[in-house]
């Protein structure tokens, strides 16, 4: 079957190409009864205009964009993501617009999306994920003046728009009631180092430790996945000096440490107490149940489509602090027992 054209639309509705190419793109120089009637006609016959109409006509696409340098199989697994794209979503399908998801290797890759995405007007502006310290992305986008906003910081984002959570005070909370227990050998499992939620997370911990006096506490690095959450945690339950408590970055590899805690026959919590970030039912269904640091990560993602969408319409915007997560202990968090 042949694609309708705008040729077709206008003959059916018995106006010029130019009066159909007004109605579609919201221009003036055609009657709202006109508008409607050709609006009607295009829909009946399937037809739309293709992005390099709209491009040359100046219309709006109604889409966003999210580029994720993530490997596809960790996002498929993360709950994290997939409840802010969620939360992504419910904002901007309320506002008729669409979201454009694409994975891309590396930053370069994640650049040249925007550069494309802009040049064939195939979004109206995008997020930025995965903030980095001095991140090349922040300038770019500033360059390309393409509408962004950014989830993560604070700071660290140029003249964009944000949307971030005290991640510091949730750190500080967690390690804070661990040491009420009784914990003073505790250690951290943390995300991708590159990451500034990481380094922020990593600052707060030393320095809260350093506070209390947790001469042996420690961080290594994983990658958010479970194969990896459940190789650091099998190093740090097996050296001379186990640690008491570990606090996981995501709730995948905390659910990988706790089944490696009780591979080596360790009881948790009576031997080891585990603390996940970013609670979600996978926390609330292992046993012991998970204690975790939580927030409404759906409503984080519909504040940032909020957010997203006023810069596009050209209100002013700045950052925006979210809600900082907060503890709730469940039965994988107990008093240390004596050794």
């Amino acid at each position: 079957m042949k694609r309708p054209t705008i040729a077709d639309v206008a003959r059916r509705a018995g106006v010029s190409k130019g009066a159909v190419s007004y109605a579609l793109n919201g221009q003036p120089g055609v009657s709202e009864a006109t508008r409607q009637r050709i609006l009607a006609i295009a829909a009946e016959i399937g037809f739309s205009p293709s992005s390099a109409a709209r491009a040359l006509s100046g219309a709006t696409a109604k889409a966003v964009g999210l580029a994720l340098c993530r490997p596809a199989r960790i996002l498929g697994i993360e709950p994290f993501f997939m409840e802010l794209i969620s939360g992504v979503e419910a904002e901007l399908s309320a506002r008729s617009y669409a979201l454009t998801l694409q994975v891309v290797a590396d930053q370069d890759a994640e650049i040249a999306v925007y550069r494309r995405w802009w040049a064939e007007r195939r979004v109206d502006g995008v997020f930025l994920c995965d903030l980095r310290t001095d991140d090349r992305r922040v300038p770019a986008l500033e360059e390309l003046q393409l509408p962004a906003v950014v989830i993560g910081g604070p700071g660290h984002t140029g003249s964009l728009a944000s949307v971030w959570s005290d991640d510091a005070a949730a750190l500080v909370e967690t390690v804070e009631y661990l040491v009420a227990l009784g914990h003073r050998r505790i250690a951290r499992v943390g995300g991708l180092p590159s990451l500034l939620h990481t380094e922020i997370r990593t600052e707060a911990f030393t320095e809260v430790c350093r506070r209390l006096g947790l001469d042996e506490a420690t961080t290594v690095w994983s990658d958010y996945t479970g194969e990896e959450g459940a190789r650091a945690t099998r190093r740090l339950l097996s050296s001379a000096t186990r640690p008491t408590a570990v606090i996981y970055d995501n709730d995948v590899m905390a659910i990988a440490g706790l089944s490696v805690a009780q591979e080596m026959g360790l009881a948790v919590p009576g031997d080891l107490s585990i603390v996940a970030w970013d609670d979600s039912p996978l926390c609330r269904l292992v046993h012991p149940p998970l204690t975790a640091l939580g927030r409404d990560i759906p409503a984080y993602g519909a504040h940032a489509a909020r957010q997203l969408l006023a810069v596009i319409a050209g209100e002013p915007v700045t950052g925006l602090q979210d809600e900082t997560a907060h503890l709730t202990p469940r039965g994988s968090t107990a008093p240390p027992r004596l050794r």
